[in-house]
C-alpha cells in the first residue's frame, strides 16, 4: 500500500518543481558547482557503471541475434592420396585435388517464444543497468555536496578552536604574571592551563578530520587524495527549497525502484524461457556452393552443390534438469518481486527520515544558536565579576568551558541542517538526476536504445 502523503511533510513550504532543478546550484557556491561537475565527469564509479551498461548492451545484442537467420561461408582447398589397397575404389586421379566454396544458413524457429523471452530478459537487464548507473549519479551528487558542506563545517570549527586557544593562552600568560606577584594562587594558574590544553587537544582532532574529508572528496572528484579549494562559508551558503511530491511519485523518480522493476521484468521473462525448454526446438539449415577437383571448373554449372534440412530436437528425460531450471527461474522471480517491494519501502523510509531530520535539525539549530549566545553573555558577565573581585576564576572557567563545545556543536548542527536537505533531494529523486547525468560525459547510448527515446518495451 502506498501512503497518501508523507508523515512529516509540510505542503505549504514544498516547491513542486524543485525536484527537477539543479538543486546544488541553490547553495550559490561556484566551488561546489565546479566540484559536482568534475565528479560527474571523472568519478571512477560512474565510469565503471557506464562500462556495465555497455556490457549489458552487448549481452542483449548477443541474445537477440539468435532470433535471426545465421549466415555463414566456408572455403577449402585440398590435395590428398587414397591408399590403393583400400577396400573402396580410389578416384581416377590419385593423388587428387578438391576445391570447395559454399555459403550456409541456419535458423531456429522460435515457435515457443524461448528466444523472445530471453531477449526480453536481456533488454530489461540492460534497462536495470542503466537505472543502476543513474542511481550512482544520484548518490555521487549527494555525497559530493555533503562532503563539501562537512569540510566547510570542519574549517569553521578549526577557526573557532584556534581563536579559543589564543584566548586561553593569553589568560594563562596573565595569570602566570599575577601568580608571580602573589595576586592569584597557583591553583588558578593550573585551572587556566588545563583549559588551554583541553582546547589545544581539539585542534589535531579537527585537522585529522579535515584531511580525511579532503581525501574522501578528492576520490569522489576522480583525483588522487590531496587538498581541495574552498568557497563560501556555511553562513554564506544559500538553502535549496524543499521539493514537494507525493509518495507515489517515488515510483517514477527513484532510480533504485526503477532498477528493481526492470530486474523483476527480467526475472519474469526468464520463467517463460525456462518453460520453453520443455518443448522441442525446430531448426532449418541449408547450404549451397561449388565443389570441384579442378580449380578452373569450380564455378561452372556441374560443380554446383546444395542441401537443405529441417531438424527437431526435444527432451525426453533430463533427470529433473529442466524442472530444476524452471523452479530456479520461479524462485528468482519471487526474490525480484520482494526486492522491488523492499526498494519501495526503503524509498518511503528514506524520504520520511530526511523530512523529519530537516525539520528537527532546524529546531535544534535555533536552540544551539540561542545557547551559544547565552554562554557568550555568561562568559562576559563572569569575566566582569571576576575582574571586580565578586566571583572566583572557577566561574569564568566554567563559562568558557561551556561556550567552546557549544560553538563547535552549533557549527556541526548548521552543517547537518544543510546536509539534511541534500539527503531529502537524494531520497526523493526526480528530474534533477537526468540533468546531473548530462554532466557525466558518458558514451553514446547503446544501439538497442537509439531512436527509441529510451522507452521501455
Amino acid at each position: 500500500d502506498i501512503p497518501q502523503a508523507y508523515r512529516y511533510s509540510d505542503a505549504a513550504e514544498g516547491k513542486p518543481d524543485a525536484a527537477d532543478s539543479e538543486w546544488w546550484k541553490q547553495f550559490k557556491d561556484p566551488v561546489l558547482d565546479e566540484f559536482i561537475a568534475e565528479a560527474l565527469a571523472n568519478n571512477m564509479t560512474v565510469k565503471i557503471a557506464a562500462a556495465n551498461v555497455e556490457r549489458a548492451s552487448g549481452i542483449l545484442m548477443t541474445t537477440r541475434s539468435v532470433f535471426f537467420p545465421q549466415l555463414s561461408y566456408s572455403g577449402s582447398a585440398e590435395r590428398a592420396q587414397i591408399s590403393k589397397n583400400n577396400v573402396t575404389q580410389p578416384p581416377t586421379q590419385n593423388p587428387y585435388n578438391n576445391y570447395q566454396a559454399a555459403g550456409g544458413v541456419s535458423w531456429e524457429i522460435d515457435l515457443w517464444g524461448r528466444i523472445r523471452r530471453l531477449t526480453e530478459s536481456a533488454r530489461a537487464s540492460l534497462y536495470a543497468t542503466m537505472e543502476a548507473r543513474r542511481g550512482i549519479v544520484l548518490s555521487l551528487t549527494a555525497e559530493v555536496a555533503s562532503a563539501y558542506i562537512q569540510l566547510r563545517a570542519l574549517d569553521e570549527q578549526l577557526v573557532i578552536a584556534r581563536d579559543t586557544l589564543k584566548t586561553y593562552q593569553e589568560s594563562v600568560r596573565i595569570f602566570e604574571l599575577q601568580n608571580k606577584y602573589g595576586q592569584v594562587s597557583g591553583m588558578t594558574v593550573q585551572q587556566a592551563r588545563s583549559q588551554y590544553e583541553t582546547a589545544a587537544s581539539q585542534i589535531p582532532q579537527i585537522e585529522i578530520q579535515i584531511a580525511q574529508t579532503e581525501n574522501a572528496l578528492s576520490i569522489l572528484l576522480g583525483r588522487n587524495p590531496g587538498p581541495v579549494k574552498r568557497g563560501l562559508t556555511l553562513a554564506e551558503l544559500g538553502m535549496p527549497p524543499v521539493p514537494a511530491g507525493l509518495p507515489s511519485d517515488l515510483l517514477e523518480r527513484r532510480p533504485d525502484i526503477l532498477q528493481a522493476e526492470q530486474n523483476l521484468i527480467a526475472a519474469n521473462a526468464q520463467i517463460g524461457a525456462a518453460k520453453a525448454q520443455f518443448f522441442p526446438r525446430i531448426s532449418l539449415t541449408g547450404a549451397a556452393g561449388w565443389s570441384s577437383e579442378d580449380l578452373s571448373n569450380l564455378f561452372l554449372g556441374p560443380s554446383a552443390a546444395w542441401n537443405y534440412a529441417g531438424t527437431i530436437t526435444g527432451p525426453i528425460f533430463t533427470g529433473g534438469g529442466l524442472l530444476g531450471q524452471f523452479r530456479q527461474a520461479e524462485a528468482q522471480q519471487k526474490a525480484a518481486l520482494y526486492a522491488y517491494r523492499q526498494a519501495i519501502q526503503n524509498a518511503f523510509a528514506d524520504t520520511e527520515n530526511a523530512l523529519i531530520s530537516r525539520k528537527k535539525l532546524q529546531e535544534q539549530l535555533t536552540a544551539d544558536q540561542k545557547k551559544v549566545a547565552a554562554y557568550k553573555e555568561y562568559a562576559r558577565l563572569a569575566g566582569l565579576q571576576y575582574n571586580g573581585g565578586y566571583t572566583p576564576y572557577l566561574t569564568v572557567l566554567d563559562a568558557q568551558q561551556q561556550l567552546f563545545p557549544a560553538e563547535l556543536n552549533a557549527i556541526q548542527t548548521s552543517a547537518s541542517t544543510f546536509i539534511s536537505v541534500v539527503n531529502l533531494y537524494k531520497a526523493m529523486g526526480g528530474g534533477w538526476v537526468a540533468k546531473a547525468d548530462e554532466l557525466t560525459r558518458a558514451l553514446p547510448a547503446p544501439e538497442e536504445t537509439k531512436g527509441q527515446g529510451m522507452q521501455k518495451e
